[in-house]
């Protein structure tokens, strides 16, 4: 990405350089949530397990539904947009906070960086705000399909069962709160390393599992042209580009890198390269067989397909084994995600003078994330159509965060010249995708509006 800088960013990385570097948090004035949250003691493989989980997530089985959407020119298309963009803006986004490191302020939290850089005002008012909405969502998301991924393995075992969908998302809120209680982001890395190889496992599945579908005769007649009327076709294509970008969205980029020991200059693309690995490998196969074996009557969970009217189109153990791996990888996407909410409250009720594990901070935290994680899976029990509201979250929180923000911290940090590419480039992303937020949130709302007839609390969906 260093070769993209224009003449003016390498000076001012030179002068940057010559400074003194003063890499530690100041431990003296650091608050509880820096301090015992965002511990910086991980390596760049470390960070390739966290940036893996957060974004190599099941939500990926969405893709082939948003192919429904797009067909196969544009969908592709859009795959290829959106992990190129978010790789380049991740990197961006890297090589600001790496910048302020070497000046002796590093950021380890979003909404610090954008105070820093835009001002006050933007951290308290917009930065923070999305984020927590952002990354809670994303939790509540999480339990959500967790338990419907525990109803679907019910169903198939037992198709008379009388278990609701709540009771399942409550055993996985369960989990969840197991989880909560460990310490620190850093403290995740072995759970993280898993994670990925869930990741690796679950797509092969789903890949394998379409693949085979589609090659016999069980399936659907495979039917690629797009459903619905000019309006609905208009509107789709932005629930489709909602759902990539909800897909490659992070969100916690800062957070991430704050666990990097110093000093952390090129440890960020490293960890980046590690996740776009899996990324490719995972997102484009289980995209493409999923659209390719199911075509316009692909759902919002992919594996959903492979049972049809109860009867299961795949062997039983390769359905369970599928979602268990599926449901293991969403309990640590889901405290990953936590992490920014157990930061604040960590701030907001530890007492950095005082030890981590004094009973002084252990007791606050342990009631702080029990109740953010019963409160998460109240929300996903009560509101089973939370993917709707989910989908307006990431309209107005991922393509801010992940596609508009770097690019302008970029430009207002280095301020390269107007007269290079990179600044131009910066520019078009920032417009382009404020644009396609703008209407994706739009198409969003209008999603909402139209299933609202169907919202019940607590449905059995």
């Amino acid at each position: 990405m260093n070769t993209l800088l224009p003449t003016s960013t390498a000076v001012h990385e030179e002068e940057a350089q010559k400074q003194p570097t003063n890499y530690n948090n100041n431990h003296v004035d650091a608050d509880a949530g820096a301090l015992f949250v965002l511990k910086s003691k991980g390596s760049w493989m470390h960070c390739g397990y966290h940036l893996t989980t957060s974004i190599v997530a099941p939500p990926l089985l969405s893709l082939p539904f948003a192919f429904t959407f797009l067909g196969w020119t544009a969908g592709i298309l859009c795959l290829v947009i959106g992990a190129a963009t978010t790789f380049y803006s991740y990197n961006l986004l890297s090589l600001v906070l790496e910048h302020h490191a070497q000046q002796g302020r590093r950021h380890l939290r979003f909404r610090d960086m954008a105070r820093d850089i835009l001002g006050p005002r933007w951290g308290r008012y917009f930065v923070g705000p999305t984020q927590f909405a952002v990354c809670y969502g994303a939790v509540v998301a999480c339990i959500l399909l967790g338990g419907q991924c525990m109803k679907a393995i019910y169903v198939l075992a037992n198709p008379n069962g009388g278990m609701k969908l709540y009771e399942f998302v409550v055993i996985f809120g369960c989990l969840m709160l197991i989880l909560a209680q460990i310490p620190s982001f850093h403290s995740l890395r072995h759970i993280n390393l898993v994670s990925l190889i869930l990741c690796l496992a679950y797509s092969a599945c789903a890949t394998a599992g379409s693949i085979y579908i589609g090659d016999s005769s069980k399936g659907p007649k495979r039917d690629y042209s797009i459903k619905g009327d000019t309006e609905n076709k208009v509107f789709g294509i932005f629930n489709a580009v909602a759902i990539i970008a909800t897909t490659y969205g992070n969100g916690i980029i800062p957070e991430i890198q704050a666990t990097i020991a110093a000093p952390v200059k090129g440890k960020m693309f490293k960890g980046l390269c590690v996740c776009y690995v899996v990324l490719i490998f995972t997102f484009f196969t289980v995209a493409i067989s999923g659209y390719w074996a199911f075509g316009n009557e692909a759902s919002s969970l992919i594996l959903t397909n492979f049972v049809d009217n109860g009867n299961p189109l795949l062997p039983r153990w390769f359905i369970y084994v599928t979602n268990i791996f599926t449901i293991v990888q969403l309990s640590a996407v889901g405290v990953v995600y936590l992490q920014p909410t157990n930061e604040v409250m960590e701030q907001a009720f530890g007492e950095p003078r005082r030890p981590e594990f004094s009973p002084r901070n252990v007791v606050p935290r342990l009631i702080s994330r029990s109740v953010a994680t019963a409160s998460a899976t109240t929300i996903a029990a009560m509101l089973p159509f939370f993917g709707d509201i989910n989908s307006l979250i990431g309209a107005f929180g991922f393509i801010p965060l992940d596609f508009i923000l770097p690019v302008v911290f970029f430009n207002l940090t280095f301020k390269p010249s107007k007269r290079s590419p990179i600044f131009w480039l910066n520019v078009t992303i920032a417009v382009v995708f404020s644009t396609v937020g703008a209407i994706a949130a739009v198409a969003a709302v209008r999603q909402i509006v139209l299933d609202a007839k169907d919202y019940r609390l607590f449905a059995n969906v």
